[in-house]
């Protein structure tokens, strides 16, 4: 029988990881209930930053201009609304709806670089698209460095070749000239 350390936190581990797991996978699977999720619908949200601006896609498939609302107020960005399930004909009778209903608040606390002053938004093919300018001071731009005096100079560099048939007068002469110019070998 091999001898096994005694962990008093394994239990305890155990216990946290059941726990990540459950909230980390869909409820709906986890209880076996599909109905469970209904009216929790969010739309999907894309946020990407380019030089001069950052841009908020937000997917809406299936919406009308009239059923959302975007604002920005205390530097946050607010998108709100409702999807509503429209039954097409009193007859009809659905075996099953997967779609998700609902209403949604969906908020981004925006960062400083930018500016809802000039903020603009665009609805096509049920992505909203909004843009949101970067302020003129935040931008990055290049700055050239001026050097001025001879201490940033940078001296050339002399790169000098040696052959096999040198003589030793000629071998004395060169290790002179490199210690007077403060180089050693």
């Amino acid at each position: 029988m091999s001898i096994v350390r005694y962990d008093p936190f394994h239990d305890l581990r155990n216990l946290q990881d059941e726990v990540n797991r459950l909230f980390s996978t869909n409820i709906s699977r986890v209880f076996g209930d599909e109905g469970i999720a209904r009216g929790a619908w969010n739309p999907l949200i894309d946020i990407y930053e380019n030089k001069d601006q950052i841009v908020v896609e937000a997917e809406l498939p299936g919406m009308k201009r009239e059923d959302f609302d975007l604002s920005i107020e205390n530097n946050v960005l607010t998108l709100r609304g409702e999807r509503r399930f429209e039954k097409k004909d009193e007859g009809d009778n659905y075996h099953r709806v997967e779609r998700s209903y609902g209403s949604f608040t969906r908020s981004f606390t925006l960062p400083q670089t930018v500016t809802g002053e000039t903020a603009n938004a665009e609805y096509k093919n049920g992505v909203l698209r909004v843009s949101l300018p970067k302020r003129e001071e935040v931008k990055a731009r290049r700055i050239e460095i001026k050097s001025t005096g001879t201490e940033d100079a940078v001296a050339p560099r002399i790169i000098e070749a040696k052959t096999k048939n040198t003589s030793s007068a000629t071998n004395a002469t060169h290790d002179k000239a490199q210690k007077a110019a403060g180089r050693q070998f």
